[in-house]
């Protein structure tokens, strides 16, 4: 296997060279829920979702609201609280602009009728360091990039944004639980192929990776780092896609979130 890093436009290239190849299940796209965001926040993408063939939604993680431990907020109710009694002075890190996190906020945002002042930052790993600094007030950020820093009192966390609590976290709750019933905002990592795929080929990939991440070795890597295994069809995940989407255009078209 021939792994090609290909960066550029939030991984739009990358896609949409996938989308052209071949359709013979030797050229894959390893890519995050971001190939679904950009849909609908780039003008040209360079490939539609039906462009793609699922093959197989890997791995999962939610997003975790973190502050740091000077804002002396302790809950997410604090949090709301606190943007409502100051709207637009709460400072928002946020890993990159456009992603995961900035659509779960942005959604958070919208329902209870907060105002912020995004931040955007050139990755998770930045964002987190300016708030653990005390440079900014919060950021929303992949659970596994900041279990760590939460164990070790240099983050508060507020509430994840899947459905399910994080292992990792047990102890926090969710958004759903807390403030906005039904809401899940989940991030994950999943394997695509051209469109025309054949699908004996799709299947035989799905099977192949599902052996692969039940592998007890394999399990406990994934886990140890705070993500969680999701496997699944190749239909559950083309259905997953078309859902993701339907949800997410919504909150970017509203909120005028575009990328160049």
């Amino acid at each position: 296997m021939l792994v090609e890093n290909i960066t550029g436009a939030g991984g739009t290239i990358g896609a949409a060279r996938v989308a052209r190849s071949k359709p013979d299940g030797y050229t894959l796209l390893l890519h995050s829920d971001a190939v679904v965001l950009n849909l609908a926040m780039y003008a040209k993408p360079g490939y539609t979702l039906d462009d793609l063939s699922g093959v197989i939604r890997a791995i999962v993680n939610p997003q975790v609201l973190v502050v740091k431990p000077s804002l002396g907020v302790k809950t997410f109710q604090d949090y709301v609280a606190l943007a409502k009694k100051k709207p637009g002075e709460v400072s928002v890190a946020l890993p990159t602009s456009g992603g995961i996190a900035h659509i779960a906020h942005e959604m958070v945002r919208q329902r209870l009728g907060i105002q912020v002042n995004y931040i955007p930052y050139a990755g998770g790993a930045p964002a987190a360091t300016d708030v653990m600094g005390g440079h900014v007030d919060a950021t929303i950020i992949t659970a596994a990039a900041v279990t760590e820093y939460i164990k070790a009192g240099r983050l508060i966390p507020l509430a994840v944004t899947t459905s399910y609590r994080s292992p990792a976290m047990p102890d926090v709750p969710t958004i759903a639980e807390v403030a906005v019933p039904g809401f899940d905002v989940e991030s994950w990592q999943g394997i695509l192929a051209p469109a025309g795929t054949p699908r004996q080929i799709v299947e035989k990939l799905n099977r192949d990776v599902t052996a692969v991440l039940a592998q007890p070795d394999v399990r406990k890597s994934v886990e140890s780092q705070g993500y969680g295994i999701s496997g699944g069809t190749p239909q559950q995940f083309d259905a997953a896609l078309r859902d993701d989407y339907a949800r997410y255009s919504k909150v970017i078209k509203s909120s005028g979130i575009t990328l160049q």
